[in-house]
């Protein structure tokens, strides 16, 4: 029995460093889940940030069934969250690949050229925030 209880407890305690638990005003628990934590963009650089007046820019990005994105790079950091759909990220400086698939969130690489492919069978749908000098943008095509 007591191998058992420590058994629960120990699961709860795996459960508990996973889920932040907060309460609202009223006292109403609010569950906060980590996502994710990294340094690095889908390449491997360190992340870094604007120097002087960032501007955050959110929107969203609705790509068709089998839609490339032209060869294009970012000059600052560009963070991605796929709400629906499958998407292929290719490094055409490197020739590497990733997937991102329905609830990943994506680092993207920063100065590098890259394309993206819809390769699932219905539309990716991105929530896309960028971080960029104020009045920059933060999309460069390649010529």
């Amino acid at each position: 029995m007591r191998k058992i209880l420590v058994s629960v407890l120990l699961a709860a305690a795996a459960l508990y460093a996973n889920c932040a638990l907060a309460l609202d005003s009223s006292g109403t628990p609010v569950v906060v889940t980590p996502l994710v934590s990294r340094t690095t963009t889908a390449s491997g650089q360190p992340i870094t940030l604007p120097q002087k007046n960032v501007q955050v820019l959110v929107s969203t990005f609705d790509i068709a069934v089998g839609a490339t994105l032209p060869v294009h790079r970012h000059p600052f950091p560009r963070y991605a969250y796929v709400e629906a759909g499958t998407l292929k990220v290719t490094n055409v400086e490197t020739g590497n690949s990733n997937t991102y698939k329905t609830g990943d969130f994506i680092i993207e690489m920063i100065g590098q050229w890259h394309q993206a492919t819809n390769i699932g069978d219905g539309p990716v749908k991105l929530l896309v925030i960028d971080q960029v000098e104020e009045g920059a943008k933060n999309t460069e095509l390649r010529q």
